[in-house]
């Protein structure tokens, strides 16, 4: 495999993987989450932990226990975020245990997740409150690691999966709250189907919130509503049915856009952003 295939970009690097959603917001939304997995038995049938990001922005570390945790949201080279990943895991599979990847250097065979994860595993996210995951269970607990863990949490804006909205996730990031749901609809088709909604007074999740934009994560769309103070993820459960269905219907219907959604169009369009 040649170092040209590393630099290539790959903007859905999650695609095929079980759970592609969470991931995407694991990568983009969230500060701090884990999920499980497995390498497979190529590469030893080891326990992975995916997690959001770890100490000194570490891309990867061997456990004690010889299991290995990965940050998705560390940087890594290349152009294909899970090649990076992999490789990520690969080196650290190679360390004695108890110590970190601390930069990654792709292989010409360097693996992607796709190829070093058993993918029958559920994949199942667990969102945190605190960074505690960090700490490894068999080593000692020192003030230093203490002060950098309640750091970490000190910045943390809470967040929180909302029921019966799956892969959306209520934030409270300050002055304002929000709402931001991962889609694995067509960006065209997400665009129509707020359109739709917005024409008819409908993109709004309930009283006093406002649909803002949405933009594109390892190419997925993520539509954002803003939420008034105090509104919560409790607020966002309440209308969680109802904004699903609605949204379900808007993103299968075939029909022409109306005049009237043209026009509105125009306006969802200009709210568009990417992030890489």
């Amino acid at each position: 495999m040649s170092s040209a295939s590393h630099d290539a970009l790959v903007l859905r690097p999650f695609e095929g993987l079980p759970n592609e959603r969470d991931l995407v917001a694991m990568r983009q939304l969230i500060p701090a989450a884990t999920m499980a997995a497995k390498t497979t038995a190529e590469y030893g049938s080891v326990d992975v932990e995916l997690a959001t990001i770890l100490p000194m922005a570490w891309p990867a570390v061997r456990r004690t226990d010889g299991s290995v945790t990965v940050g998705i949201q560390a940087g890594f080279p290349g152009g294909d975020l899970s090649r990076g990943l992999g490789q990520a895991i690969k080196q650290a599979l190679a360390l004695e245990p108890g110590n970190p990847v601390t930069a990654v250097t792709l292989d010409d065979d360097a693996p992607r997740l796709q190829e070093i994860l058993d993918l029958d595993g559920d994949f199942e996210i667990s969102v945190e409150d605190t960074f505690e995951f960090w700490l490894d269970p068999r080593a000692e607990r020192t003030a230093e690691i203490e002060s950098s863990i309640q750091q970490a949490n000190d910045s943390i804006m809470p967040t929180r999966p909302v029921e019966g909205l799956p892969h959306a996730y209520w934030v409270d990031a300050g002055p304002k709250e929000h709402l931001r749901w991962v889609l694995d609809a067509a960006e065209e088709t997400v665009i129509d189907a707020v359109t739709r909604l917005h024409a008819r007074r409908e993109s709004g999740i309930g009283e006093g919130t406002k649909y803002v934009g949405s933009f594109r994560a390892e190419g997925l769309s993520v539509p954002v509503w803003d939420l008034p103070k105090g509104f919560g993820a409790e607020g966002v459960e309440a209308e969680a049915e109802a904004i699903r269905t609605r949204f379900e219907q808007a993103l299968t219907t075939e029909e022409p856009l109306t005049a009237l959604e043209r026009r509105a169009r125009g306006g969802i369009v200009a709210r568009q952003v990417t992030l890489r």
